[in-house]
């Protein structure tokens, strides 16, 4: 043979195998072992060396560790010479026997190949430094590869010196050895991280950046970050910087690029199918009607329908809905996405493929485990080589599948970002046509719901080819060894599938009604947050809680009935397995009685029917999450595919002597509407003051939007010179500092941003600010009121010094002394923008003669231009608006147009007329406390009427206030962050809720569970052991076999009885669980005080009744299911090992400690960094939410860009948290699966060591349960940290129910039935403060009210009137002092039976939903006809009788179907009912018509003329026939006597009443 010449020995022989101490022939270890490392060097060099020849030598110095590196590969080509020259010397030296037998040929050429690899060596080695890497993956596996195969020759040198005593060859042993130890140190070397400087700085802020390949691979790397997150709790300046591929930046440009290319070709591809459906349609193509023009996304219908006539536009959409597929161009979303990230998808898939196939050695390498131990006359090196095999197997496995999730994560992220990325991008330049397909929320939608499908989807995406893979494989393995008996298995498996599939859709349907009776549980939950006020004055309370706990029992069966289902289907899945595996054996046994069950058939298979379950789970999950994408794909497709904004309809030519111009335009909002202006002519010379005023509809708006391009031009065109500025209409306001709104980008400008504050009247509501300029915007601009909108957004236009200002009607939001004053310092002709162009639409007559011209707009067509006087002269258009409007300005201002000019005009409305859905502007109470830094209560405390001119009297005080609300008014307190573990208490507390009895016996049922399962394995190794007993089949006697069978069967069953009893149990308790913590939960909050619902926004307890119950009743049960099962396996499989082989005992103790150390390590960090992902999370929404609906500010400014690079910083800094959880994911599962790996190899090396006492069935269950224990072990983690999760939700729900309640409802003392019989009312000393830390607001109230006296309670805002009412009903507590009804101290009481005996009619009217006799009478103790009795005195009845329904008329939320007058009417109606002896009467300041009013106040005098009356006053009017007037004044009585006394004292009363435009004349007719 021509190696055995070459090395001059036998190559192979069998026989140095087959021995107790087998060794390699010396020539394999000269000729394989050399060339296989070598092999590789070489094949992996020429894609290194190619960045040797393309990169010239970076500039830094040499580092030590390269050095060393190369230092080691000169030495390593000195030994290679060094062997060469012995051989030479040897055979042809001085001293060398010329008959003496020559070297052979090997030790020649190897000394040769090593240094001819050396030199390549240090070759790669600076190619390496070139590249400027860390480290060179191919060389460190060479040099693992080179170490490993030198182990051979290593001992086989060794041994034969030992056996002979003697080294027979000295130079070439401490060659060899010399020459190892150099490798061992290269090897060490390649491992380590060589950072050249310039990485030094990103890999401090990026420490994968500087990792080493053996730190990538196991994730090392990662270990800082989950240090410090068990260290401390980690926030996000922990966290690190992205990957240059991995930001948002590199990934959108990527995807954007590749998207454009995909978009044409489907561009191409619709235009093809629709000229082929014209041609079909069409006998003859118009030319023009094809000209398509190729922008990447015009949608061809709009394009074609352009010049059509109005009869083809009908057909053409009958034809768009019939063929919804076709209008936009499709399916090109998916090979983009597939494009972009194809190298990803390769890699990963590359891994799986891997992985699948190592899966598979596994139960072969089990197989010949088993067989070992069977047969004695195995040598014992054997059993070693497989258990090690076993476990490099599996460490492989593990490698492999980590990388190929970490790729498959990594890619989900990059795919959600680039599409997240593409949405926004779209946004910006997306023409109204297309906004108008969806509103803000569906296109918020895509970016969160569609991308993050996208994403789920794209982590699972290889299962798709490799969920059948694994079948066929493991079909094909279970073949080999059981034959067609496989058969019954696999049948038993495809019949659980429909079953399964049953099972879902009925499960769906449930979930569907449990989904509708939560909706409906939370709508009346966040009416009752709304209304609270109004429940606790009427003392409702009690009716709306049941009218809710009835919901939730029908929600808490709903939810048994699907616990119940769910509890078949785990049955189903319990089963699943003996199942499979009886029918199985069973019929492989029957079949013929040639089969024997041997262990290593049982086991081989039990271990291949685990690799065949996870595959077979899969399959339905990823069809229907595909399905989902589906739906998503098409959303994004249609939005991104969408038209975009014409940007040539603008054009900004310099040249044009005007600076506005526009010929002939005819514009559209969109492609198939009428157009909203036609055939406008206009030009503005540059500096003019231009007015556009107009009807309501005449198109005032719709020429501003012309003008920034944002509608469809049908002719014409528009030049514009210069930079635009804009105020919408509706001021769009950003959620950051004011300052930044106003800013909006621009550059600082201290002095400049002074002069723009002060002209835009923003200097008063800056005091009012806590943090001034710097003072945080909520979202939506929630803390300012409309007029403070209008003006910042005006500040903004203004700040922006652009050439041209278009003007929405900004003056329409603010008062009118404010608008004068805008209009004098701003817009005017003496205003800061004189100099500048402004088109300004308006309905304000008195400006309009300050005008250098206007435009006057009829129906979309400009019908006059000219100057105030010409227009007014013509008599034509302008005139008839003159009149029109006049009129209604007259009738708007009721008081004298003097008292504007005074100091504050009580009359004035407040300048908000938009309370906020959770701040009605009910009382001070709320005011007070109820917006972020009590803004609002500020604001109304100076500013009444939000008037500018109250500077005058009151500057003093603002500034007080001021301090104050710094100091008590930090209200809204932060919500607590959980962070850090959970305490134990907290799960008691669940299990307690549970019941012990429910608890226990359901673990006590999964416990038996277990046994029963493991019974069933044992008994599966015992019945394997009678193929040794009858090792002929025929002697095996059928009733043994049937026994066995049959054993083994019930075995089965049991277990699945017992899961099934378990479940069950759980069910039950969770659900009592549930019922225990809502109804707590419930009864609490509406028993705690007014103060918490003050202080608390109400999506805060929303939250705890929807997300936290959510989790209560739904997630906590399967996560503890989850826990339990994985805890009881866990045990299990360690109990089996340690029964087949007791030595395993000593090593459980060292793993169960590393497990622990782990799992807490990773479960601090992995817990906070959900949290940060989840907040960083709603930033990147709101962000765009923001955007879309301030597109028209954004794209007029031209600020495009900047939001853009906002959305990338924004979803970054999502990312980073994002990233690092996916990471610590596989950190962990790297980690475990080690552990569990060395299980393995320890159950298997202890098989080994004690073989001889072992039966071979043990052997095999224990390593069959060692190969299962690594996922075990993976999920025990996963679910400890979910439940960890989870279990905060009981922590915050109890949290809730432990809230200070108020005074009881029902006291031991009370009052008779009848009482108040006379209605005095007696404050004695009377002090209150609204929580301990402010100051009181009512300072010692003392005073008589008289039975049936008629009381007007007056005086500014802030000086305690509601407060009154409160104390009252005790909705606030006396802090000194009592108040005396009928001489009884209403402190005694219970609440309910003092509220329930007062009554208020409210100053909002709050409905709640439900029918209309349900609001009047929710505890049904009236009848029909007294109801309707009221309802006449309300001057409903007519109207009630129309309805329908009658009394059972259902109000929506809010009471929203009915009119604000009819509301106010049903609340009197409520009074009316209730007719006790004290009515209290908040007025209204809603705007009720002064026919309700009247109706009111009639109806008031005559039904309540027995009963003692307190009306709050906002309108002197109402009260100027009381038998007395109260007036307060900062919490003090400083007036009480009747009006016309109070009159001639020229007191506090008289001034108001003055400024209300009351003169004495009136009031005594008034009386």
């Amino acid at each position: 043979m021509a190696l055995d010449e070459y090395c001059g020995s036998t190559f192979w022989n069998a026989s140095f195998l087959d021995r107790p101490d087998p060794d390699l022939p010396v020539c394999v270890e000269r000729t394989v072992l050399v060339w296989v490392p070598l092999g590789f060097l070489w094949l992996c060099s020429p894609w290194n060396l190619a960045n040797l020849f393309r990169r010239t030598p970076p500039r830094t110095p040499l580092s030590k560790l390269y050095i060393c590196k190369q230092v080691l590969a000169g030495l390593l080509l000195l030994t290679a010479i060094a062997g060469l020259v012995l051989t030479l010397t040897e055979d042809y030296g001085p001293s060398s026997d010329s008959s003496a037998k020559k070297h052979p040929a090997v030790l020649y050429a190897n000394p040769v190949l090593f240094a001819v690899s050396w030199i390549l060596v240090l070759v790669l080695q600076e190619a390496v430094r070139r590249r400027e890497g860390v480290d060179s993956e191919s060389l460190f596996l060479f040099w693992v590869l080179k170490v490993i195969c030198e182990i051979f020759p290593f001992q086989t040198i060794l041994r034969e010196a030992l056996q002979k005593g003697e080294i027979s060859d000295l130079p070439r042993f401490c060659l060899f050895y010399i020459t190892y130890g150099l490798q061992i140190a290269a090897l060490v070397l390649s491992a380590i991280a060589d950072v050249p400087i310039d990485l030094k700085k990103v890999a401090k802020k990026n420490p994968e950046a500087g990792a080493a390949f053996i730190s990538r691979i196991t994730f090392n790397w990662f270990n800082r970050m989950v240090i410090n997150g068990y260290k401390r709790p980690l926030v996000q300046e922990d966290m690190w910087e992205l990957n240059e591929k991995d930001t948002t930046n590199y990934i959108s440009q990527e995807f954007e690029e590749i998207m454009g290319r995909e978009l044409r070709k489907a561009c191409g591809r619709l235009e093809k199918r629709q000229n082929e459906k014209n041609k079909k349609s069409r006998p003859k193509p118009d030319p023009d009607q094809n000209g398509m023009t190729t922008g990447i996304s015009q949608d061809v219908l709009v394009m074609e329908e352009t010049g059509e006539k109005a009869q083809k536009k009908k057909k053409k959409k009958k034809d768009k809905k019939k063929d919804d597929d076709s209008n936009y161009p499709n399916s090109w979303l998916v090979p983009a996405v597939a494009k972009t990230f194809q190298w990803i998808l390769v890699e990963s898939a590359v891994f799986k493929l891997i992985h699948d196939l190592l899966a598979f050695a596994s139960p072969q390498l089990l197989k010949v485990m088993i067989s070992f131990t069977q047969d004695k006359s195995i040598y014992e090196w054997q059993g070693y080589l497989y258990a090690v095999l076993l476990l490099l197997v599996a460490i492989l496995q593990s490698m492999f599948l980590q990388q190929y999730f970490h790729r498959c994560f990594v890619l989900g992220m990059k795919v959600r970002t680039g599409i997240m990325a593409a949405v926004y991008k779209k946004a910006l330049v997306v023409s109204n046509d297309a906004r108008k397909e969806s509103t803000v929320g569906e296109t918020v939608n895509l970016m969160s719901a569609d991308a993050q499908r996208f994403n789920d989807v794209t982590n699972f995406i290889h299962l798709l080819w490799s969920c059948p893979l694994q079948i066929i494989l493991s079909i094909a393995f279970l073949w080999i060894e059981l034959g067609p008996a496989v058969l019954a298995g696999l049948l038993v498996m495809v019949l659980m599938v429909p079953i399964n599939g049953l099972l879902a859709t009925k499960s769906k349907t449930l979930q569907m009604k449990n989904m509708k009776l939560k909706d409906k549980r939370m709508k009346i939950m966040n009416e009752i947050l709304n209304g609270i006020k109004i429940l606790k004055l009427y003392a409702w309370e009690p009716s709306f809680e049941a009218q809710l706990q009835d919901i939730r029992e029908q929600e808490l069966k709903v939810t048994r009935k699907f616990a119940y289902l769910s509890s078949v289907s785990t049955f189903i899945f319990a089963c699943a397995p003996a199942l499979v595996s009886l029918a199985t054996f069973a019929v492989f046994v029957s079949v013929s009685p040639d089969n024997i069950l041997n262990a290593e058939k049982a086991f081989t298979s039990i271990s291949l029917f685990n690799l065949l379950r996870f595959p077979l789970a899969m399959l339905p999950m990823l069809i229907s999450s595909m399905v989902q994408t589906i739906v998503s794909k098409k959303r994004l497709e249609k939005f991104l595919a969408g038209e975009d904004l014409d940007t040539m309809t603008v054009q900004h030519d310099n040249s044009y002597s005007t600076a506005v111009s526009v010929r002939n335009g005819t514009f559209t909002w969109g492609g198939d509407t009428e157009p909203a202006l036609t055939n406008v002519s206009l030009d503005v010379n540059p500096g003019r003051l231009v007015a556009v005023v107009g009807a309501v509809g005449s198109g005032k708006s719709s020429l501003i939007s012309a003008l920034l391009g944002e509608m469809h031009s049908l002719s014409g065109s528009i030049n514009v010179k210069g930079s635009v500025a804009y105020v919408p209409q509706q001021a769009w306001i950003q959620n950051a500092t004011l300052k930044d709104n106003i800013l909006f980008g621009s550059g600082l400008d201290e002095q400049k941003l002074q002069k723009v504050v002060e002209a835009c009247a923003l200097e008063p509501d800056l005091e009012l600010l806590p943090g001034g300029l710097e003072t945080e915007i909520g979202e939506k601009g929630i803390n300012l009121s409309g007029g403070q909108k209008q003006r910042v957004s005006l500040a903004r236009a203004v700040y922006s010094a652009a050439d041209l200002y278009l003007l929405d009607d900004p003056l329409s939001a603010v008062d009118s002394h404010v608008g004068k004053h805008l209009f004098e310092r701003v817009i005017g002709p003496k205003g800061l923008l004189k100099e500048k162009t402004r088109i300004l639409v308006t309905h304000g007559i008195s400006y309009l003669p300050y005008m250098d011209e206007i435009i006057v707009l009829v129906d979309g067509v400009v019908s006059e231009v000219g100057s105030y006087s010409s227009l007014r002269a013509s008599k034509g258009a302008f005139s008839e608006f003159l009149d029109t409007y006049a009129k209604e300005e007259s009738n708007r201002s009721d008081a004298p147009k003097d008292s504007l000019s005074d100091v504050e005009g009580v009359d004035a409305m407040p300048e908000s007329q938009d309370p906020l859905a959770d701040s009605p502007p009910e009382d001070v109470v709320s005011v007070t406390l109820k917006r972020e830094s009590s803004l609002r209560h500020s604001q109304r405390h100076v500013r009444p009427n939000g008037s500018i001119k109250v500077r005058r009297c009151s500057s003093v005080r603002s500034q007080k206030d001021v301090e104050q609300s710094k100091k008590g008014q930090r209200l809204i307190e932060k919500e607590a962050m959980e962070t850090g573990k959970v305490k134990f208490s907290v799960y008691l507390q669940y299990l307690r809720a549970m019941g012990w009895v429910y608890a226990t016996m359901f673990v006590v049922v999964y416990f038996i569970q277990n046994v029963a399962f493991i019974g069933q394995n044992l008994w599966l190794s015992d019945w394997t052991n009678d193929a040794v007993k009858y090792p002929n089949g025929s002697t095996y006697p059928a009733h043994i076999r049937d026994m066995r069978i049959g054993v083994f069967g019930a075995l089965g069953v049991a277990q699945g009885f017992l899961v099934f009893l378990g479940t069950v149990l759980l069910a039950e308790g969770a659900i009592r669980a549930s019922r225990s913590f809502h109804t707590r939960l419930l009864s609490n909050i509406l028993r705690v005080p007014m103060l918490f619902f003050d202080t608390t926004p109400s999506g805060r307890v929303v939250n705890r009744f929807a997300k936290d119950m959510f989790t209560v009743d739904e997630m906590i049960p399967m996560s503890f299911r989850s826990w339990v099962l994985c805890l009881l396996g866990v045990l299990g499989t360690l109990f089996v090992i340690c029964l087949a082989t007791p030595l395993f005992t000593a090593i459980i103790v060292p793993i169960v400690v590393i497990y622990y150390f782990v799992q807490r390590f990773y479960v601090a960090t992995s817990r906070q960094l959900r949290r940060l992902d989840s907040v960083s999370r709603s930033p990147i929404y709101s962000h765009f939410g923001e955007t879309v609906s301030g597109l028209s500010v954004i794209r007029a400014y031209g600020h495009q860009q900047r939001f853009l690079e906002r959305n990338r910083i924004t979803i970054d800094d999502n990312l980073k948290s994002v990233y690092p959880w996916i990471v610590s994911n596989r950190w962990l599962a790297i980690r475990l699966e080690f552990l569990g790996n060395l299980v393995v190899f320890f159950a298997a090396l202890f098989a080994v060591i004690s073989r001889d006492t072992l039966d071979s069935g043990l052997v095999g269950l224990s390593i069959s349960y060692a190969l299962n224990v690594t996922q075990t072990l993976n999920w025990l983690v996963r679910m400890t940290s979910e439940l960890e999760t989870n279990i905060v939700a009981v922590e915050r729900v109890s949290e809730y129910t432990e809230i200070p309640n108020e005074a009881l409802w029902i006291t031991e003392k009370r009052p008779p039935d009848d009482w108040p019989t006379m209605g005095r009312l007696r404050f004695d000393d009377y002090k209150v403060r609204y929580r301990p830390e402010l100051e009181l607001v009512l300072h010692g109230i003392t005073c008589d009210i008289e039975s049936s006296e008629k009381i007007g309670i007056v005086g500014r805002t802030g000086a305690g009137k509601s407060s009154l009412t409160n104390c009252l009903f005790r909705i606030i507590e006396a802090s000194e002092g009592r108040i005396l009804i009928d001489g009884v101290d209403i402190a005694s009481l219970g609440l309910h039976d003092l509220r329930s005996r007062l009554t208020i009619i409210p100053q909002d009217p709050v409905l709640f939903s439900g029918t209309l006799r349900m609001n009047l009478d929710p505890f049904e103790k009236f009848g029909d006809e007294e109801v309707w009795r009221v309802l006449e005195l309300a001057h409903l009845k007519d109207y009630v009788g129309s309805l329908p329904a009658g009394l059972q008329h259902e109000i929506s939320e809010g009471g929203e179907n009915l009119s604000v007058g009819q509301r106010q009417l049903l609340c009197l109606a409520r009074a009316l009912l209730r007719k006790s002896r004290i009515l209290i009467l908040d007025e209204a300041t809603a705007a009720v018509d002064l026919e309700t009013d009247g109706l009111i106040q009639d109806t008031i005098r005559r039904e309540f003329a027995h009963c003692t009356v307190l009306t709050i006053a906002h309108r002197l009017h109402t009260i100027m026939d009381s038998s007395r007037v109260m007036v307060l004044d900062a919490g003090k009585i400083v007036e009480f006597d009747s009006p016309s006394v109070l009159f001639e004292r020229k007191g506090h009363f008289y001034s108001l009443a003055k400024e209300a435009g009351i003169s004495s004349s009136i009031q005594y007719t008034a009386l």
